[in-house]
């Protein structure tokens, strides 16, 4: 009898292994179709440049978090900005199909960005910066003045800090480096784990126990688009190691609009405190709670604001 309970075991045990091999494969294939033919690729100085651009308008350089590519900034696209921009959303530095380059620097990443503008022959951008995007984009606007006509930056990374709570989001930051080592792992978590991943990514239980219908679909669509993973770990762990421009920011003239949370557990709020006050005339839109999912939280809020923001400077 306990022979025959043993091989039954063995064999469900087997049927859901092949389930769950089987799902992992479809969604895999699912996932490298979704990205596959949809952006383009330039040789640079700084390696290759893969982007995504269409729409007609005020063009707008959108530039994507930890975990992205393109195709994230091309969500943002579609939850905030609207369809009357140009916008043109790069993958940085080892994301997808861009390089990541020996040495590379958020400098050389602002430098890119240029190198891209160059090639589209726009001279002149709104920039809206996610997250890990923000070191590059905030760097951007202070070294090439004249090609920023507005900054926007959503619960991004600033400034180094020694805090405890730090040290505490770090682990988060270290934790997302190993989860995007493989496109199984990632896969594996989001699948069966996306609530305890959704607090890793900076989203408290309170947020995530908050959220409406809508907004937590969007917040499935933003884990699940991060598949696949294994062609983003470059990056990740580049986003995680790399140096924060810190005070550098203060050189920087264009209108600046800072968008943060108070309790986002993954890029702290001292980074907006600090943006706020080394950046000359910059404007913090602070919320009580959102996580680091506060422009899904208060989507319609920011979404306005952004939207504002871009036409800043633009007939």
């Amino acid at each position: 009898m306990r022979r025959t309970l043993l091989r039954l075991a063995g064999a469900l045990l087997g049927l859901v292994a092949v389930a769950i091999g089987g799902s992992f494969a479809w969604d895999m294939r699912q996932a490298y179709a979704r990205i596959r033919g949809k952006s383009r690729v330039i040789p640079t100085a700084y390696g290759d440049i893969e982007y995504a651009a269409g729409g007609a308008g005020i063009p707008v350089l959108v530039v994507h978090g930890g975990g992205g590519g393109f195709d994230q900034g091309r969500l943002l696209v579609d939850a905030l900005l609207g369809n009357d921009i140009r916008w043109i959303a790069p993958s940085r530095f080892g994301y997808l199909g861009s390089s990541m380059p020996d040495g590379a620097t958020w400098d050389d990443q602002a430098a890119a960005f240029v190198a891209l503008l160059d090639h589209l022959k726009i001279e002149r951008v709104a920039v809206v910066a996610l997250s890990q995007g923000g070191p590059s984009a905030l760097l951007l606007a202070a070294q090439y003045p004249e090609r920023v006509s507005s900054l926007t930056c959503l619960s991004c990374g600033v400034v180094a800090s020694a805090s405890a709570d730090q040290a505490e989001a770090n682990k988060n930051g270290n934790m997302l480096r190993r989860v995007f080592s493989h496109d199984y792992t990632y896969w594996g978590i989001a699948k069966f784990f996306k609530p305890q991943l959704m607090r890793v990514l900076g989203a408290s239980d309170a947020v995530v126990a908050g959220l409406t219908p809508e907004a937590r679909g969007l917040v499935s669509r933003l884990i699940d688009e991060m598949n696949p993973a294994a062609p983003r770990s470059a990056g990740v762990v580049f986003d995680n190691t790399a140096t924060l421009p810190g005070k550098r920011i203060a050189s920087i003239v264009a209108p600046t609009l800072i968008v943060h949370a108070r309790d986002d557990l993954l890029q702290l709020y001292h980074n907006a405190e600090f943006a706020a006050q080394k950046i000359p005339g910059a404007r913090l839109m602070s919320f009580e709670a959102g996580g680091h999912v506060v422009v899904v939280v208060q989507q319609q809020a920011v979404g306005e604001a952004v939207r504002a923001q871009v036409r800043t400077g633009w007939p």
